[in-house]
């Protein structure tokens, strides 16, 4: 597998990520373990975590769990220097440290409780899961109103919390720093103030970005391009939309829509499965078959061919999922399909 550089830094990583924020719950540590060790022999080194992780739903006592889930299996295995690792402070939440925003000393706090989960000495990528100001990600930009930001206030957060990263780097704790859920104007900031600090600089942003969801191509691709920052990007098949699954209305037994419903959630796919979002998947499905291609396959090819530096993250429920995903892996995308998709897009612009 093709590997990429993370940013301008030196952390270099498999261009597909095995995400994680299954294990622990949908998926039982076993099975998590097995896929890890499935994803490590198709040449899928990078793995992305978040200590608030497993979700679906996110429950106080479960907080931490995957973390642990990756630590067992490298305490297990030994593979610790075959792969590389990303984790995530958790912004505002009342399931984590009872809601307060992070700081530069909870950052320095939260690094240290990531370390003793993963049972490592070091984390590749250590990202900020949620900016504090607020953001637009996961339906917020229907109703996001930045107009109670305070700049001043935001720019001497950034600092603070950038001089723990740094002192974490300097002591070895991590290696690259990392965004997530942020803005245009927000990672604009973060470069800028990083730079002013001589203060470790953003490599990466992990923002949702798929077929049906594209609002990271303009504003934040700009910026990611000239700062030289890598797009991780998650929910590239639109949380299982984008499987085909869910045609026509249907709520598979297991699936991540019915397991929401049956904790008291909307079974929406958190907004995305929308009248809107069913027609635009029919039309990427129906696109797909066309030209013989699986639809999930087509999704994830696609996505490498954007003009801008950007690794997938992948994640499934079963082995068999993830199997299905690697056998897709390595397909180039032929140029009649790119060109078709783009026509597509004009006709399904923003579906949910």
């Amino acid at each position: 597998m093709k590997r990429v550089t993370l940013g301008g830094g030196n952390v270099e990583v498999s261009e597909i990520c095995l995400g994680t924020m299954n294990f622990g719950n949908q998926t039982a540590e076993p099975e998590g373990h097995a896929q890890m060790d499935r994803a490590l022999e198709a040449g899928i080194t990078f793995l992305d975590t978040a200590e608030m992780y497993p979700v679906n739903p996110v429950r106080r006592e479960t907080i931490g769990l995957t973390e642990t889930v990756i630590g067992n299996w490298l305490a297990r295995t030994g593979h610790r220097d075959r792969v590389e690792i990303a984790t995530k402070i958790t912004g505002p939440s009342q399931m984590v440290r009872d809601g307060k925003p992070y700081d530069g000393a909870i950052v320095a706090q939260a690094i240290d409780g990531s370390l003793r989960r993963l049972q490592t000495d070091r984390i590749d990528l250590y990202q900020l899961h949620w900016p504090v100001r607020g953001s637009y990600a996961f339906r917020q930009n229907w109703t996001y109103d930045p107009s109670r930001q305070s700049k001043q206030q935001t720019l001497d957060h950034m600092a603070d919390v950038l001089d723990a990263l740094a002192a974490a780097q300097r002591a070895g704790k991590i290696r690259a720093v990392g965004l997530s859920n942020e803005s245009a104007w927000g990672l604009a900031q973060w470069c800028a103030v990083g730079d002013r600090m001589d203060a470790p600089r953003m490599a990466a942003i992990q923002n949702e970005y798929s077929l049906l969801y594209r609002l990271y191509d303009t504003d934040l691709a700009e910026v990611a391009v000239n700062e030289d920052v890598t797009l991780l990007s998650y929910s590239p098949l639109a949380a299982g939309l984008l499987s085909g699954k869910y045609s026509g209305g249907a709520t598979p037994e297991g699936s991540r829509a019915a397991v929401d419903k049956a904790h008291g959630g909307l079974g929406t796919l958190g907004g995305r499965k929308t009248p809107q979002g069913l027609a635009a998947t029919e039309a990427y499905v129906a696109l797909a078959d066309d030209h013989g291609w699986d639809i999930i396959h087509m999704a994830i090819a696609w996505q490498l061919t954007r003009p801008f530096k950007v690794v997938p993250i992948i994640g499934a429920t079963t082995l068999d999922q993830l199997d299905h995903l690697i056998a897709g892996l390595g397909k180039p995308l032929p140029d009649d399909l790119r060109k078709a998709i783009d026509r597509l897009h004009k006709q399904y612009p923003m579906p949910y």
